[in-house]
């Protein structure tokens, strides 16, 4: 009974409600830890808006359908992908010829904001916290706990929330992981992704999505690869009639506009914010240190120059893309292209394998501890084997030797990611044509 009381006590803040953090909610509420979810955007996402497609496999199934009262609703969220294919792509004579074809591949497809929202509902609504931006955490002197302030952004209100443990789901951009890792620099991959949903349900018949069967006979149950020459692209079917695709484009770093500010700019944005934050903690009454406030400040930089790796694209942006997908791919997939509203563009970044993903209550996890390219559909379920493998370890070692858990957790999870970035990373290059040591560049025809 009194080891039961203990667990009760247990407290976890996760920092991010992705996907990685709502996976990492399930497992930790299946072993009695009680949970707070800190998110900044103001509601859980609804219906399907405009996202992509992931891949889930047969280990990550596995691990939702023990999260969710009722298995058989991963089954309707998502379509089969039992085939793997590459093929080569030649646009002139509209022609495609399969390299390669694997029919035992146990994956399944789904719409992010679908997964998303399957986790979600899952879990007691009240331990989310919507409308909080993580400001900053301290740590007890004994170790024996965390504490995090968060800011409400409906009203500027600062908050606070004790706990044990700390987990860093708050992407590849992590603001928690700056605090340890001040010098990470993610990798510019050497290309973008263009990225597109086209929903085609309440159409009967139509000539495009005819056209695009004819021309891929497997969607449905296939993971389409295209290869062109220094390019390739991805498509394959999500359930409720709607088609994924990822059009692959080297092409330099881009530069997001506000990146062009002087370095006096940048600094006077720096003494603003630092100005206004020094103003809410006065209003506020609550305490905070210069490194957290330092952090901060480097947060809303960041947040202002690369908000994401997702950029805004224009109309003439999409124009273009539009051009050179018409030199690279057939027909029927420049039609569906063409159809999609509003597609997207992602920078791809990565960065080299880190050696330690934990300090003292602090931990992380999903694009936080491995930021990866998306090649291999590798990065959702390293996130969900993450939160899995946390929970594991929390609950045998306990709170009271929390230490012990993150070094095994960190102990097990740090090989098996760190290859998996890199093979990531080498699988965009060869698809991509990009130079890569002692082989040559890599072309399908």
């Amino acid at each position: 009974m009194a080891e039961k009381q203990k667990k009760k006590k247990s407290k976890v803040i996760i920092v991010g409600g992705s996907i990685a953090g709502v996976s990492c909610a399930h497992a930790l509420t299946s072993i009695g830890w009680q949970v707070v979810v800190i998110e900044k955007t103001a509601a859980p996402p609804t219906g399907s808006p405009t996202g992509a497609g992931l891949g889930l496999d047969s280990l990550a199934q596995m691990l939702i359908t023990s999260w969710i009262a009722n298995p058989q609703l991963l089954q309707h969220a998502t379509l089969p992908l039992t085939i793997d294919q590459n093929q080569a792509s030649d646009s002139s004579t509209r022609v495609n010829w399969t390299l390669t074809r694997d029919e035992e591949f146990n994956f399944r497809a789904a719409h992010w904001a679908d997964l998303h929202g399957l986790l979600y509902n899952a879990l007691p609504p009240d331990i989310f916290l919507w409308d909080h931006q993580f400001i900053s955490f301290s740590i007890s002197e004994d170790k024996s706990y965390i504490k995090v302030k968060a800011k409400v952004l409906r009203n500027d209100m600062i908050v606070e929330i004790d706990g044990n443990l700390l987990v860093a789901a708050d992407g590849c951009l992590s603001l928690i992981r700056q605090n340890f890792l001040p010098d990470l620099k993610l990798r510019y991959s050497g290309y973008c992704a263009w990225r597109g949903v086209l929903d085609f349900s309440g159409r009967e018949d139509p000539k495009t999505i005819e056209g695009i069967r004819k021309a891929y006979p497997d969607l449905g149950k296939c993971l389409y690869f295209d290869l062109g020459s220094k390019t390739h692209c991805v498509l394959y079917e999500l359930p409720n009639k709607r088609l994924n695709w990822i059009f692959y484009v080297n092409q330099p770093e881009p530069e997001i506009k506000v990146l062009a500010y002087s370095n006096l700019i940048h600094f006077a944005a720096y003494i603003a914010i630092t100005c206004y934050i020094n103003d809410v903690f006065r209003t506020a009454k609550v305490g905070y240190d210069r490194t957290a406030l330092t952090c901060l400040c480097i947060f809303f930089l960041l947040h202002v120059q690369r908000n994401s790796v997702t950029m805004k694209v224009s109309e003439d942006m999409i124009d273009e893309m539009m051009k050179e997908a018409e030199k690279a791919w057939v027909p029927e997939l420049v039609k569906v292209m063409k159809e999609t509203k509003n597609p997207f563009l992602n920078a791809i970044y990565d960065c080299d394998p880190l050696r330690q993903i934990y300090w003292d209550n602090v931990v992380l996890i999903g694009d936080a501890a491995h930021p990866t390219t998306p090649h291999g559909l590798r990065s959702t379920n390293m996130s969900i084997l993450d939160a899995a493998v946390l929970g594991k370890c929390l609950e045998k070692w306990g709170v009271e030797n929390l230490h012990s858990a993150l070094g095994e957790y960190q102990s097990i999870r740090v090989p098996v990611t760190s290859k998996q970035v890199l093979h990531s990373r080498k699988l965009g290059q060869i698809k991509q044509g990009l130079h890569l040591p002692n082989r040559e560049q890599f072309d399908p025809k």
